[in-house]
C-alpha cells in the first residue's frame, strides 16, 4: 500500500538478507566441511557485514558441529586470556595467566561440549581483531593441532593479531574478504524490502548515502521511511527530500560505534566530522599523528590525495549525524581549537563552505562575503537548504542581489518555481552588470517556463523592462518583437535581412532572442546568431553564456531539420563552453547535456547517448534530486528509440513520478507521452490511460511537444485501435512545424510504421537520403529493401543492421523476409527468418512477444521446456541423457521434440539447426 496514503512501508531488516553474500556464505561453509582449512578468515570493515556472516554460518553448520561462540572487545585487548575467561573460572590465579593451564581448562570446557560424541567443533570468533595477542596464540594452537576449526570475522585494519595472522601465512587458514554492496546489490536489497518499482534514481541515492554499508543502509531505510521522505507514488518509491542524518536509527549506530573508542578517538572524530574537509597536519597537531593512523587504519575517516592532504569523514551521512551529537559549547571549543593552530585548516571550496556552516552552529557572526561565498559553494552542491540558510544573512546592499538569485536557485532546485521566479523578478535587473546576470536571466526565463508561461509573453515582458531600464533602446525592442522568421539573418541575395543595429543590441536582448529562436526551431536564424557571437569571440560571463545557449539551441533546431552531423558539433562546441560557466546560478551543464544526448540519438549513436548520461550520473550524484527525472527522462527515450520498449517502460514510469516533484526542464509532458505509448504499447491499459491524463492536464513543453503530441497519438492507436490516433499522426505530420524539419518528419513516419503503417515506406525512403547519420541510413536501407520485396537483400541488410546497433529495424526485415520466403513456398528458410527474428526480439528484451501491427509473419512459439531440450539436443546429447538431465522421462523428451519438429517445420534433429539461429 502506498505510504502516500498514511501507510508506512514495512522494512525488514536489510543487513540480515545477506545479499551479494551468497558466494563467501556457500564458500566458507564448503571450506569447514571439507577441512581444506582449519580457518577461514572474514575480514571486512565496521558495518559491511562480517558479524551477519558469521552467524548465518553458525546457523547453516549448526546441525552438524557444535558451535561455539566469542567475541573479541577493546577493553579486554590489553588483558591477556581476557576473552577466555569464562572457560578459565577454576584456575587459580597463577594458573590463570599460564598459556599451558589456560589451554589444558579451554580444552576440557571443550570436551564436556562434546560429551563423548564425535561431532566436530567450530569456534565463531567475532571482532577478532580485538583479541589480545595471548589468546590469539591459544587459538592458534588449537587450530594447529586440529582440534577445532575457526571462523574468524575481523577489521583488514588493523589486522588480527600477530599469531592468527601467521596462520593464513603459513597455509592453514583462507581468508575472505567482504566489500561493500555494489549498487546491483543495493538494489536487490532494496527489490527484497520494498514492494514496487524502484527508480535507478531512488537506488542511487540510497547506495551513494548507505556507501554500501549493509547497518548504515539499514538505518536510513527505516529513517527515511520514517519520516515520511521514502514514499510510494502510483506504485513506486520516489525520495521526496535527502534522507534524514538525524534519524533514531542512524543516530542510535553512530552513537555506539562512537562510545566504542577512546576518548582521543572520540575527540578527533568529533573535530573531523565538524571541519570536514581539514587538512591533515591540523588535526595531527592537535589530536597527534598516531590517533589520526589508528582511525584511517579503521576506516573510520579517509584522506584526499592532494596538496595538502585532507582528511573527511569516510560517509557524508556518518559525518553529519556525527556532528548533530556534538554540543553547541563543546562545537565551539573545537572550532577554537582550530582556529588556534594559526594556519589554514580548509584549502577548497567545500571546506570554506563547511567553516562558514560551523560558525553559524556555534551562533558566531560571519562576514556577508564569507556567507555569499559559502552560500554559492552550497548551492552549486544541492545543499539547498543550508544555501538558502546562509543567503538570507547576507544585508550588504552590493551583495544582496547575489544573495536573492542564490536563494532563487535553491528554491528552484528544490521544485518551488513560483518562489524562485518572484524573487528573480526583483532581482535579475540588479545583477545588470555582474557575472550573474546572464545565469540570473536564464534561471528566471526556466522559473517562468515551468509555471506554464510562455516563451513569448516572457520575452514581451522582459524587452519590456529591459526597456524601462535603459538597456535596450525603442529601436532594438520594435526589432525584437517582430516574429524570429522575419528577423532572421541573411535573405537569399547573400544580403542581410536583419535591421541596423542588431549586432549592436544588448546582451540580455540577444539572449532572448536566442530563447525565441530556438521555439521556433529556426536553425537558419540561430546559425547566423551563433556565427555572430563566435567570429569577434568576447570573453565575458554573458557572452560565454551567450555561445553556450546559441550552440545548444542550435543543435536541437539543426537535428531536428536533419542536419544530425552539424546538430552534434554544435551541441559539443556548446559543452566546450561549461568550463568557463561551471558554479554559476543557472543549470548550464544539464541543458547542454540534453541537447547533446538528443544529437547522439538523432545520429543513431546510441552507446554515446548512453556514455554521457552514464558519466553525468555518476559525476553529478548530488543533482538526482534535482535533475534525475529528467535524465531518466532522457534514458527511457533512448531506449524506446533504440526498441527496447520493456526496458524504456521500466524506466520511463519511475521518471514520470520524479517529475511530479521536480521538473527543472519541463520535461513532465514529453516524459508522460512517452510513458503513454509504451504502456499502451506494451498492453498495460491501466497504466496508459492514467499517463494519457497526464498528457492532457500538463502544460506545453518547451524543446519535445512536436515529439510529445506525436507518440500521445499513437498511443491513443495502440490503446483504441481505430484508425484515429493513426489518422492524428498523419495530420501532424502534414503541418509546417513538422513538414519543414527532416528529421522530426522521420521519426513521425518511423512510429508510423511502428503502428504497421506501410503506406509511408515510400516516403521514408525518399526522405532518410536527405537526413544526416547512421539511424537515418539504416531507415532508407530498410525501406527500400522492404519495398523491393527480395527475400534474399532483405535477409542481408538485417544481418547487417543487427551488427549495427539498429535491432528492432533487424527485427522487421527478418520478419518481411520470413512473410515473402513462405509466400514463396521456401518454409525453412521461413522458419530461419522467424528464429533470427525472434533472437532479436531475446536482444530487445522482448521475449516471443508480438506486437498489435508487427509485418505478418508466421511465428515459432516455443515453450520453455522445448528450448531447454532443443538445446541439450543441438549439444549431441541422446533422448535419455536429456531427460537424466532435465530429470523428467524419455517420453516427455520425445514428446516436446516432436512438437518442436512440427513448429520448426523440419524432420529430425539433424534438420534442427538450420531452422534455428547460428
Amino acid at each position: 500500500m502506498d505510504s502516500s496514503n498514511g501507510h508506512s512501508p514495512k522494512l525488514g531488516p536489510a543487513s540480515r538478507l545477506l545479499t551479494g553474500r551468497r558466494e563467501p556464505l556457500d564458500r566458507t561453509c564448503n571450506i569447514i566441511r571439507s577441512r581444506t582449512s582449519q580457518a577461514v578468515f572474514l575480514m571486512a570493515g565496521p558495518g559491511v557485514g562480517k558479524s551477519a556472516l558469521a552467524e548465518a554460518i553458525s546457523e547453516r553448520l549448526s546441525p552438524e558441529m557444535i558451535i561455539v561462540q566469542m567475541h573479541g572487545s577493546s577493553s579486554l585487548s590489553g588483558v591477556p586470556f581476557g576473552v577466555l575467561a569464562p572457560y578459565t573460572a577454576e584456575l587459580s590465579a597463577e594458573d590463570s595467566v599460564s598459556p599451558v593451564a589456560v589451554l589444558r581448562s579451554v580444552w576440557t570446557y571443550f570436551e564436556k561440549l562434546k560429551a563423548g560424541k564425535d561431532t566436530p567443533l567450530l569456534l565463531m570468533v567475532d571482532d577478532a581483531h580485538h583479541l589480545d595477542e595471548a589468546t590469539a596464540s591459544i587459538v592458534a594452537d588449537m587450530i594447529s593441532a586440529g582440534w577445532v576449526s575457526l571462523v574468524a570475522a575481523g577489521r583488514p585494519r588493523p589486522g588480527l593479531p600477530q599469531p592468527l595472522a601467521q596462520l593464513w601465512y603459513d597455509g592453514l587458514a583462507d581468508r575472505v574478504d567482504l566489500r561493500p554492496l555494489n549498487r546491483e546489490q543495493i538494489e536487490e536489497v532494496l527489490s527484497h524490502i520494498l514492494d514496487g518499482t524502484i527508480p535507478s534514481g531512488t537506488v542511487d541515492t540510497i547506495w551513494s548515502a548507505s556507501g554500501g554499508n549493509p547497518r548504515i543502509l539499514d538505518a536510513l531505510l527505516h529513517d527515511a521511511a520514517e519520516r515520511g521522505v521514502l514514499v510510494k507514488r502510483n506504485g513506486i518509491w520516489v525520495l521526496l527530500g535527502p534522507l534524514p542524518s538525524d534519524g533514531a536509527r542512524l543516530t542510535g549506530v553512530v552513537t555506539k560505534d562512537l562510545l566504542r573508542r577512546r576518548t582521543e578517538e572520540q575527540d578527533a572524530l568529533k573535530l573531523i566530522a565538524l571541519a570536514e574537509p581539514v587538512t591533515r597536519k591540523v588535526i595531527e597537531d592537535i589530536s597527534g599523528a598516531d590517533v589520526v593512523r589508528s582511525l584511517l587504519d579503521q576506516q573510520m575517516i579517509v584522506e584526499s590525495s592532494g596538496h595538502p592532504a585532507e582528511l573527511r569523514m569516510w560517509n557524508t551521512l556518518i559525518g553529519e549525524a556525527l556532528r548533530k551529537n556534538v554540543s553547541v559549547s563543546r562545537s565551539l571549543q573545537l572550532l577554537e581549537k582550530i582556529r588556534g593552530q594559526g594556519e589554514a585548516a580548509h584549502v577548497t571550496a567545500e571546506g570554506r563552505l563547511r567553516a562558514v556552516e560551523w560558525a553559524l552552529e556555534c551562533g558566531q557572526r560571519v562576514h556577508d562575503a564569507d556567507l555569499l561565498e559559502g552560500a554559492r559553494a552550497a548551492v552549486v552542491r544541492f545543499r539547498n537548504t543550508v544555501a538558502r540558510t546562509m543567503a538570507a544573512r547576507v544585508h550588504d546592499p552590493d551583495l544582496a542581489p547575489h544573495a536573492r538569485a542564490i536563494q532563487a536557485r535553491a528554491l528552484f532546485n528544490q521544485g518551488d518555481y513560483e518562489k524562485a521566479a518572484t524573487i528573480l523578478d526583483g532581482a535579475w535587473l540588479q545583477l545588470k552588470d555582474t557575472p550573474d546576470a546572464a545565469q540570473a536571466l536564464m534561471l528566471r526565463a526556466s522559473s517562468h517556463q515551468a509555471l506554464g508561461k510562455s516563451l513569448g509573453a516572457l520575452a514581451a515582458e522582459s524587452r519590456e523592462l529591459l526597456l524601462r531600464a535603459g538597456l535596450i533602446t525603442q529601436a532594438q525592442s520594435t526589432v525584437q518583437t517582430q516574429s524570429p522568421v522575419q528577423a532572421q539573418g541573411p535573405a537569399s541575395d547573400g544580403t542581410d535581412s536583419r535591421p541596423a543595429g542588431a549586432e549592436s543590441r544588448a546582451w540580455q536582448d540577444r539572449m532572448l532572442y536566442l530563447l525565441e529562436l530556438g521555439a521556433a526551431g529556426d536553425h537558419a536564424a540561430l546559425g547566423t546568431e551563433v556565427q555572430d557571437l563566435r567570429n569577434p569571440n568576447p570573453g565575458g560571463p554573458a557572452d560565454d553564456a551567450l555561445r553556450a545557449v546559441g550552440m545548444a539551441l542550435l543543435s536541437h533546431t539543426l537535428s531536428a531539420a536533419g542536419r544530425s552531423v552539424q546538430g552534434l558539433d554544435a551541441a559539443l562546441l556548446a559543452a566546450s563552453e561549461l568550463p568557463l560557466l561551471r558554479d554559476g546560478l543557472f543549470f548550464f551543464n544539464e541543458f547542454v547535456l540534453g541537447r547533446l544526448v538528443t544529437g547522439y540519438l538523432s545520429m543513431g549513436e546510441w552507446e554515446s547517448a548512453e556514455r554521457e548520461l552514464a558519466n553525468y550520473t555518476a559525476e553529478q550524484a548530488q543533482a538526482a534530486a534535482t535533475f534525475g527525472g529528467s535524465v531518466q527522462i532522457l534514458r527511457g527515450y533512448s531506449l524506446l528509440r533504440q526498441g527496447r520498449i520493456e526496458r524504456a517502460y521500466q524506466m520511463l514510469l519511475p521518471a514520470v513520478e520524479a517529475l511530479r516533484l521536480n521538473d527543472p526542464q519541463q520535461l513532465f509532458r514529453f516524459g508522460s507521452a512517452l510513458g503513454f505509448y509504451v504502456a499502451a504499447r506494451l498492453g498495460d491499459s491501466a497504466q496508459a490511460k492514467r499517463l494519457e491524463q497526464d498528457y492532457k492536464d500538463s502544460s506545453h513543453g518547451p524543446s519535445y511537444e512536436l515529439l510529445a503530441a506525436a507518440y500521445a497519438a499513437a498511443a491513443s492507436e495502440y490503446l483504441a485501435r481505430d484508425g484515429k490516433g493513426l489518422a492524428s499522426l498523419h495530420t501532424l505530420a502534414t503541418t509546417p512545424e513538422v513538414s519543414a524539419r527532416a528529421g522530426t518528419l522521420l521519426e513521425f513516419l518511423s512510429i508510423c510504421w511502428d503502428l504497421g503503417d506501410h503506406s509511408v515506406i515510400s516516403l521514408v525512403h525518399s526522405l532518410a537520403k536527405d537526413v544526416e547519420g547512421r539511424w537515418a541510413t539504416a531507415m532508407q536501407t530498410l525501406a527500400r529493401n522492404w519495398e523491393s520485396e527480395d527475400a534474399d537483400d532483405l535477409m542481408i541488410s538485417a544481418a547487417d543492421l543487427e551488427a549495427s546497433g539498429f535491432v528492432n529495424l533487424a527485427r522487421e526485415a527478418y520478419a518481411k523476409a520470413s512473410t515473402l520466403l513462405e509466400q514463396a513456398g521456401e518454409r525453412r528458410r521461413s522458419r530461419q527468418a522467424v528464429a533470427l527474428r525472434e533472437k532479436c526480439d531475446h536482444e530487445l528484451g522482448e521475449r516471443f512477444r508480438e506486437g498489435h501491427f508487427i509485418a505478418a509473419a508466421p511465428a515459432v512459439h516455443l515453450t520453455r521446456r522445448e528450448q531447454d531440450i532443443v538445446e541439450l539436443a543441438l549439444q549431441g546429447l541422446t533422448d535419455r541423457e536429456i531427460a537424466q538431465r532435465l530429470m523428467v522421462s524419455v517420453r516427455t523428451v520425445e514428446g516436446h521434440l516432436y512438437r518442436t519438429y512440427v513448429k520448426l517445420g523440419v524432420r529430425s534433429r539433424d534438420e534442427l539447426s538450420t531452422a534455428l539461429p547460428k
